[in-house]
């Protein structure tokens, strides 16, 4: 397949919720690349505990010279660098216009503090990669031991 005969990517994110219609056109709610999480309490710890967040990815193809059934596969790299456990699927492509949506359910549960990338593969390609920080906040409340 010669990548640049496509597939071609319409839309790439993370969001929060999709609605579909009766049509098959996608509404996306609160499309999000950061993830803050908190931790609360009179001595919550220094480094950022794993932390479990649900959220939809969303990919929108478009076939340009793509025919048939394609695998893709989702490969998470972890600020550190290393990759994670990867998530395949198999696609179809119609062909011309006809586009296919990819709205997957990701339950994470990221492990570090860091911007972690997303790497999306159709076949043995590389189509595009996903940014998704997160953050870590601790708030300190009551006495603290001296």
């Amino acid at each position: 397949m010669d990548k640049k005969e496509g597939p071609y990517i319409q839309v790439a994110c993370f969001c929060n919720m999709v609605i579909e219609d009766k049509g098959g056109v996608l509404s996306l709610i609160r499309i999000i690349d950061t993830l803050t999480h908190r931790a609360v309490g009179a001595s919550p710890p220094e480094n950022m505990e794993p932390v479990s967040y649900q959220m939809k990815l969303v990919l929108m193809l478009k076939p340009g010279s793509a025919r048939g059934r394609h695998e893709l596969k989702i490969v998470p790299e972890l600020p550190s660098g290393l990759s994670d456990t990867s998530t395949g699927m198999s696609v179809h492509f119609d062909g011309e216009d006809k586009g296919t949506n990819v709205v997957t359910d990701m339950h994470y549960t990221f492990t570090q503090e860091g911007l972690y990338w997303f790497h999306v593969f159709l076949e043995d390609e590389h189509l595009t990669s996903l940014p998704f920080r997160v953050k870590y906040s601790r708030v300190v409340i009551g006495p603290t031991s001296s």
